[in-house]
């Protein structure tokens, strides 16, 4: 992806973001120059991977195979596994109409995917086989606002604002906007999108950046090479 669209992106994010009425956190707003300067204070956020996070899954087709993030919260993978501490992680998405986040679960994360505003979320869902493998031929159980609902393969729940579904490890799960963008909450255990998104399709988490211009705000992508 350019780093112009980047830019692009998260200025619309932005502005979709306040319309709801959310606002980012301070650092959200830090150039890079201030991200550099006060990176021993930001430690926590460097390191829990808080932050502005735009993917195409490295198909260079955004529009229609990407998502917006922004990773507000996320706690420590070491107190999940102790079972105490900060074990939970909260962002905010972006699904554009039509734009799909492509099949695929987590092996830790358990989610809460919220509909905060906007137009109908869209969540096609399929069940696992016994090794969590994805399975086209098994359905499952979720919960939708807390009411437990039995879901068949391939099944898409329509999700209007208010509404949620709660996803565990082994549920298989697409998603894109219908009738418009969405703003999605995401209230979930600890977060690593390095290692625990699990693709049915060979694809890439993160993009790869063309820096045609220079950032107004890190991706957490970019912490390793910006804030060594």
């Amino acid at each position: 992806m350019k780093r112009s669209r980047i830019n692009d992106i998260m200025a619309e994010a932005d502005a979709m973001i306040r319309h709801f009425g959310f606002t980012l956190p301070p650092f959200a707003y830090w150039s890079p120059a201030d991200f550099q300067a006060n990176a021993a204070r930001a430690a926590n956020v460097i390191s829990a991977r808080c932050g502005w996070d735009i993917t195409d899954y490295g198909a260079g087709r955004y529009d229609q195979m990407g998502l917006f993030l922004f990773t507000l919260r996320n706690g420590r993978l070491a107190d999940l596994q102790r079972g105490g501490g900060m074990c939970y992680a909260e962002k905010l998405l972006i699904s554009k109409q039509d734009q799909l986040s492509p099949m695929h679960t987590h092996v830790l994360k358990a989610e809460d995917i919220i509909n905060r505003g906007g137009a109908t979320l869209v969540v096609e869902l399929f069940g696992s086989d016994p090794a969590g493998n994805f399975a086209d031929d098994r359905g499952g159980t979720v919960f939708c606002d807390g009411i437990q609902r039995d879901f068949a393969p391939g099944e898409k729940l329509r999700l209007a604002p208010g509404q949620s579904v709660t996803l565990m490890p082994g549920d298989w799960h697409a998603f894109w906007g219908d009738g418009g963008d969405v703003l999605i909450g995401e209230v979930s255990t600890v977060n690593d999108d390095e290692t625990d998104n699990i693709f049915r399709e060979p694809i890439g988490r993160f993009a790869t950046v063309d820096e045609d211009t220079a950032p107004t705000h890190l991706l957490v992508s970019d912490y390793k090479k910006w804030l060594a």
